[in-house]
């Protein structure tokens, strides 16, 4: 078997690098070139060619100084926080009510795992008519509200409201697939710890506590890079939610309406904030991992 992996290892392995090479690794190094010029999409001002067009760190002191770059990556960085935090307690709270479900779990899991199946787009606009018309005129407000509470009407027409409302849409996408993470995690868990503890006179929340954590961490550790990753990188569901109107915009669709909003269009901006946020999901995500690694040495 081993030799059989040695002979045929790069063969089969050579469509999957082309292909890195060609859509990911060369675009990339393609963009980042470009972010230090003057690109207007369909053409170099001042050149022929990036290289003629060259303008240094200009493009990146215009993003810097963009009211709206800066805007959107405070609410970006609010949202993660908020979102972060939701998704896997959700997940988590998920996770431990399956694995305690005898019966049928397996049409549970299903059930909460359907939603990450949808597109971005697709989910936004299905928000988009809970909030408007159920939330807002239905249940929470209109002429006959069933329950009145005007902080759950008009949540898309508010800075604040629609970062809680984009927050219950990534929610109800993500808690299901990250709890099939968690599922996993508590599989793994021996039982005669619980029983041991049990028998000591821990009660749940000290089992919780100095057992579940500890032991669950590997799948914190992949929950949190996740849920990190897609909250930072969003941009479907915030375009069919609000389209970033009322300053809800988040960095994915600042940089796509980067281009909309300068005349000519300046690429070479829009990109040079794509590579600060590509700068920037790395230091976070980076910085997430190696804490909860050593998190789990420490369990």
């Amino acid at each position: 078997m081993q030799k059989y992996y040695k002979k045929w290892f790069f063969p089969l392995a050579l469509p999957s690098i082309i292909l890195f090479l060609f859509v990911i690794l060369i675009p990339f190094v393609m963009g980042v070139l470009y972010s230090f010029s003057a690109w207007r999409g369909t053409y170099f001002a001042g050149g022929d060619n990036a290289f003629q067009a060259f303008v240094g760190v200009q493009n990146y002191v215009n993003a810097f100084k963009n009211q709206k770059f800066f805007t959107a990556l405070v609410y970006t960085i609010q949202f993660t926080l908020v979102a972060v935090v939701v998704i896997n307690v959700v997940a988590l709270a998920l996770a431990m009510m399956v694995t305690k479900i005898t019966k049928a779990s397996g049409v549970f899991r299903t059930i909460f795992f359907m939603p990450n199946l949808l597109g971005g787009l697709a989910l936004g606009f299905i928000w988009q008519f809970i909030f408007q018309i159920v939330f807002s005129q239905i249940l929470f407000g209109g002429d006959h509200p069933l329950i009145s509470i005007p902080a759950l009407t008009n949540m898309l027409q508010d800075h604040y409201k629609a970062l809680f409302a984009l927050v219950i849409l990534v929610t109800w996408q993500m808690a299901g697939y990250m709890m099939i993470i968690y599922i996993t995690g508590l599989n793994n868990i021996p039982t005669d710890l619980y029983e041991a503890a049990e028998m000591d006179g821990a009660n749940a929340f000290q089992r919780f506590r100095v057992i579940t954590l500890p032991m669950l961490m590997p799948a914190i550790t992949i929950v949190f890079f996740l849920t990190l990753a897609n909250c930072f990188k969003l941009l479907d569901q915030n375009i069919a939610l609000t389209d970033g109107n009322f300053n809800t915009r988040l960095l994915a669709t600042q940089i796509l309406r980067t281009t909309r909003d300068t005349s000519p269009p300046d690429y070479g901006m829009a990109q040079a904030q794509a590579v600060i946020f590509f700068v920037l999901i790395a230091i976070v995500t980076l910085v997430q991992v190696s804490i909860t690694k050593r998190k789990e040495v420490e369990a």
